[in-house]
């Protein structure tokens, strides 16, 4: 305990000396704190007096800087306002010279209004003085000549019409006689030449073919038990066959006419056989198709070969081959197109044009026929479409639009297609129509002939290629004639769909007529 004790009082005092010590100098850090904190209220004092000076300095400036800018600015609006009086009086100057003269302007128009309402009045009075004298003079003139006023206008019409009439009948026949002189020439010999040069045989066929019976014991054959042979040939071709009372003979009736051949072929081939049941007829059905389908290629190659063009898609041959099974008006479309492309190459060699290109559009002109029974739209548009599938020239693609004129023909060769279609069509014997449309045609001819003022009568003749018309001779004059035929035959073009032309045969016959006594 002895030990520790000096240890004890050791610390004890040592904690004393460092609280005193920690005591003294804190005192010492206030006594410089205060005397720095004096230091720094005398500093700022001092600034605060340097910053008061500084302002009042400043203050004493801007307040001069003020007032002659004040100044200056009065000066100058001063200024601006003395220029803005002086203009504002050379306006009101200008204004009251303006007014003046308008005054002087006004005063003059009243004097010319004045002058110009004593003219007015002066004229008023001349035009009733001229009225008074012209209806004088229109009463002696109606006196001397006998007509009224409204006598004497349609006199004077009814003369200025018949002249008019006149010189345009003069003027028409100048017109075609120069185009006579100019293109019928040419045009006759290089059609003759075309005609004579052409030489094809022309087949009518119609949507029904007949099949001869070795006897009429065959047709219960044909039918089977139960009509089942009849309903499998009929299944299998899509042909209706007709068994009634003609003897000998059934007839196979179809619109499309390579169907039909195909039921004719397998017909004959099962009666040749005699051996009729369905198993049969299938067999026989099948290799008639394929026998159809051969013949169909050979008459597209032969079709090409004959026309002299080369290169062409086998797709398009098949469907040349196709028309061979149609026909238009009765007339092969095969042999139609074979003869357009004949006639389209023989013109064109007379033009020195191209032939071999003539005949190649005069061939596919009426491609589109081929397909029109299975496609829908017009034989053209068909046509156009197949000519861009299988790649034909932009010539070709447009003598087959404009063929039947759909559109406006911009080549020679295209006006060389129509001119032969227009020709293997019209010329006598190529086409036939059934006779109630003949009839019809006639009698829709007469009708618009007819219905013309002036028309006595009319006849359709030679087979409607040509209309008879015989006029009144006291409704139309001779120069009326000229323009009647014009408007009948305008009126048929836009009315009637026909082949060729149709002439147009206008009489005017006067007949006087006495007896002696």
């Amino acid at each position: 305990m002895k030990e520790w004790l000096p240890i004890v009082i050791g610390v004890l005092i040592l904690l004393v000396v460092s609280v005193i010590a920690f005591i003294l100098g804190v005192k010492y850090r206030m006594k410089v704190a205060e005397a720095e904190l004096g230091s720094a209220e005398d500093e700022a004092k001092r600034l605060i007096g340097d910053a008061i000076k500084t302002a009042e300095s400043k203050k004493k400036e801007a307040l001069v800087e003020a007032k002659d800018e004040i100044y200056r600015m009065k000066t100058e609006a001063d200024r601006e306002l003395k220029e803005r009086r002086t203009e504002v009086q050379r306006q009101e100057h200008r204004l009251q010279q303006k007014e003046e003269n308008l005054d002087k302007k006004i005063d003059n128009l009243e004097r010319k209004e004045e002058n110009l309402q004593k003219k007015q009045n002066e004229v008023a009075e001349r035009l009733k003085e001229a009225e008074q004298v012209k209806k004088s003079q229109f009463d002696m003139l109606e006196k001397i000549s006998g007509f009224t006023k409204e006598q004497a206008k349609e006199y004077m019409l009814h003369l200025l019409e018949n002249e008019l009439t006149h010189e345009k009948a003069l003027k028409i026949n100048q017109y075609e006689q120069q185009l006579r002189e100019e293109s019928e020439t040419k045009a006759r010999e290089i059609i003759s030449q075309a005609i004579q040069r052409c030489a094809s045989d022309h087949v009518s066929e119609v949507t029904v073919s007949v099949v001869p019976l070795p006897s009429d014991e065959m047709k219960g054959r044909i039918i089977g038990r139960e009509g089942r042979n009849i309903r499998t040939l009929e299944n299998l071709t899509g042909v209706d066959l007709i068994i009634d009372d003609t003897p000998e003979a059934i007839t196979l009736s179809s619109h499309d006419p390579v169907k039909r051949e195909i039921a004719r072929l397998s017909l004959e081939k099962l009666i040749q056989d005699g051996r009729i049941h369905p198993a049969r007829i299938e067999e026989t059905v099948e290799k008639a198709t394929r026998e159809v389908e051969s013949k169909i290629k050979a008459d597209g190659e032969r079709a090409v070969i004959e026309t002299g063009i080369h290169h062409l898609h086998p797709e398009l041959m098949k469907l040349l081959g196709r028309m061979r099974y149609r026909t238009s008006y009765g007339q092969n479309v095969l042999d139609h197109s074979i003869e357009v492309a004949k006639l389209a190459g023989i013109m064109a060699a007379e033009l020195g044009v191209e032939p071999t290109l003539a005949r190649r559009a005069g061939l596919l002109h009426d491609i589109g026929k081929s397909l029109t029974h299975e496609i829908e739209g017009s034989h053209v548009a068909i046509g156009v479409e197949l000519a861009k599938k299988y790649k034909e020239s932009p010539e070709v693609i447009h003598a087959i639009e404009a063929h039947h004129g759909d559109v406006e023909a911009k080549t020679i060769v295209a006006c060389l297609v129509q001119a032969a279609d227009a020709v293997s069509a019209a010329r006598p014997g190529a086409r036939r129509e059934n006779l109630e449309n003949y009839i019809k045609r006639l009698e829709k001819l007469e009708e618009i002939a007819t219905s013309f003022n002036g028309v006595e009568k009319s006849y359709a003749i030679q087979a409607g290629r040509e209309i008879r018309i015989i006029l009144k001779p006291d409704v139309i004059s001779d120069d009326q004639m000229v323009i009647t035929a014009r408007e009948i035959a305008k009126k048929i073009e836009d009315e009637m769909d026909y082949p060729g032309q149709i002439k147009v045969n206008v009489v005017r016959e006067t007949r006087a007529i006495e007896y002696a006594k």
